[in-house]
């Protein structure tokens, strides 16, 4: 099947589930860089954690690569963008330690506020200093969540439950749902004047790196005590060390750092920091969740199905009413792929009925997929389908209707002066596609690995001739439709056939006099 390589430790089931559909699963742990990269050649999907960078170097020596998989959240160790341009799919598990990340910064919360590794060293090495460590409630205190994402708002609820004040920085988060959080918003400079506790949430990207300096922290109320279990570099460590030395700051609780991993901070030497060697996702049951993700979005990946969690997929959620159409815009796509001659400067894409008002992101991405799949010989991808239509200046252009006049939902696709349409026929689980329009002419057909389009002169007999070909070359018709045309004396036949009709037949099939054109399609 493919080449699994996976360089740091992650869940065993997560490794057997790859095995068990029949991927060879080669894992070797602490590779060097240089090792990395030959390593790479051959695999087809790169698992990997925290500890491994995958570089634009590593990416372009995986020329086979199809997807890097992170078990976790964060994604500052791979070259995403790099990834996008190859075509690579990028996937994580963001909810697989969310839980753990959240009670990781309760952890450091408590441990910060009640000094209790402190005591914890005091104590075992002889000394019963219960006055100094003197520590301080939580409740009726204000807490300062910075990141309502979902690691976020797990902590701000754990935090109301210590009956502490919640307020907010957050700029994608609307007033009705923080309010809905008990959290009130304001701005980051705000939060910090106000707040006794902050805990950050927030993801590392240019904007965020040095977010909390020390012009912000001079900003903030004095005794504020910090807490960072997002990612290093989002507060400055010197600064916040000369902070907490300057009486400003009062201590602080740490779970990452600027650089990872380390052994050296101008904050270990401070009694009122409390840290941890970015333990936030270290638990038994986060790892087992993050393989276990990570392995099913990888299998999605190699089989060419939509992933949930890839992030460099531009397509957003995928809803329930739109899920099942997926496979139809793509085989609407190759349908149409194999119709046009040549290269198409303009596709257009309709959406009617119940799908048009449930987010067609991805089905437009199926359609790009299926349609480059059929006149290229790149490998096409929900990734980089949007850059292939950019390279060859393809236009699209969407529109939608939740206005179906024959159909409960209609998918039509058109470019190079060809159309195809498509529904989903049939109840319950017996729910199939259906080719339903091709240029204009009405047919019912399911779509089938090998088709055959037929213009001819809509007169009788020109069904025998079109059978009469095939079936001399031993080719069977395993449906068929016919459509004439509401505007003139032509008519279309759409056959699914047992096989690819080779070229020598196609072509004697076309010379047949009444046959105005005939295209092959291969779904």
């Amino acid at each position: 099947m493919a080449r699994v390589l996976v360089t740091e430790k992650i869940a065993q089931p997560g490794l057997d589930e790859l095995a068990a559909a029949g991927h060879e699963v080669d894992v070797q742990l602490g590779l060097s860089p240089e090792e990395l990269l030959g390593a790479i050649v051959g695999a087809h999907a790169l698992i990997i954690r925290s500890a491994t960078t995958v570089t634009a170097e590593v990416l372009e020596a995986g020329t086979d690569l199809v997807v890097v998989g992170r078990a976790g959240i964060g994604l500052d160790n791979v070259d995403v963008a790099r990834a996008t341009e190859l075509g690579v799919m990028v996937v994580n598990a963001p909810q697989s330690n969310i839980i753990s990340a959240a009670e990781q910064a309760v952890a450091l919360l408590l441990a910060q506020a009640r000094n209790v590794p402190q005591a914890h060293v005091a104590l075992v090495n002889g000394k019963w200093e219960r006055s100094k460590w003197e520590g301080v409630e939580l409740y009726g205190k204000t807490m300062g969540v910075i990141g309502l994402g979902r690691v976020g708002a797990l902590f701000a609820q754990r935090a109301l439950a210590f009956g502490m004040r919640l307020v907010a920085y957050d700029p994608f988060v609307s007033e009705d749902r923080a309010r809905h959080m008990s959290v009130e918003l304001m701005s980051l400079e705000d939060v910090m004047g106000c707040s006794d506790f902050i805990s950050i949430h927030l993801p590392k990207n240019a904007e965020t790196v040095g977010l909390i300096d020390a012009a912000m922290m001079a900003k903030a109320k004095p005794g504020i005590r910090i807490i960072n279990t997002a990612r290093g570099g989002i507060v400055v460590e010197a600064d916040l060390a000369d902070a907490i030395k300057a009486g400003h700051v009062q201590g602080a609780g740490l779970d990452v750092f600027e650089k990872e991993p380390t052994t050296e901070s101008p904050l270990f030497g401070l009694d009122s920091v409390v840290v941890a060697p970015h333990l936030g996702a270290s638990t038994a049951e986060a790892q087992d969740k993050a393989g276990a993700t990570i392995a099913e979005q990888v299998q999605l990946a190699l089989a060419g199905d939509f992933v949930p969690f890839a992030v460099n997929v531009a397509a957003g959620e995928v809803s329930e009413v739109v899920r099942p159409f997926m496979g139809l815009a793509e085989q609407l796509g190759r349908f149409l792929g194999g119709l046009v001659d040549g290269q198409a400067s303009n596709l257009e894409i309709t959406y009617n009925g119940e799908i048009a008002g449930s987010g067609t992101k991805i089905l437009t991405l199926s359609v790009l997929k299926g349609l480059f799949g059929a006149t290229s010989d790149d490998a096409v991808s929900y990734v980089n389908a949007p850059a292939l239509a950019a390279e060859r200046g393809l236009e699209i252009e969407e529109s939608s209707s939740v206005t179906s006049h024959e159909y409960v939902n209609l998918i039509t696709v058109s470019a190079g002066g060809h159309s195809v349409s498509g529904t989903l026929a049939g109840i319950g689980t017996r729910v199939e596609p259906r080719v339903v329009s091709v240029d204009d002419h009405s047919v019912e057909v399911p779509p089938s690995a090998h088709m055959l389009v037929v213009r001819n002169d809509d007169r009788p007999g020109m069904i025998g001739v079109v059978g009469q070909h095939l079936g001399a070359a031993g080719i069977s018709i395993s449906s068929m439709a016919v459509g004439p045309s509401h505007g003139g004396p032509t008519a279309l036949m759409v056959l699914a056939t047992d096989q690819d009709v080779p070229t020598a037949v196609a072509d004697a099939l076309a010379a047949n006099d009444g046959i105005f054109d005939l295209h092959r399609i291969n779904l």
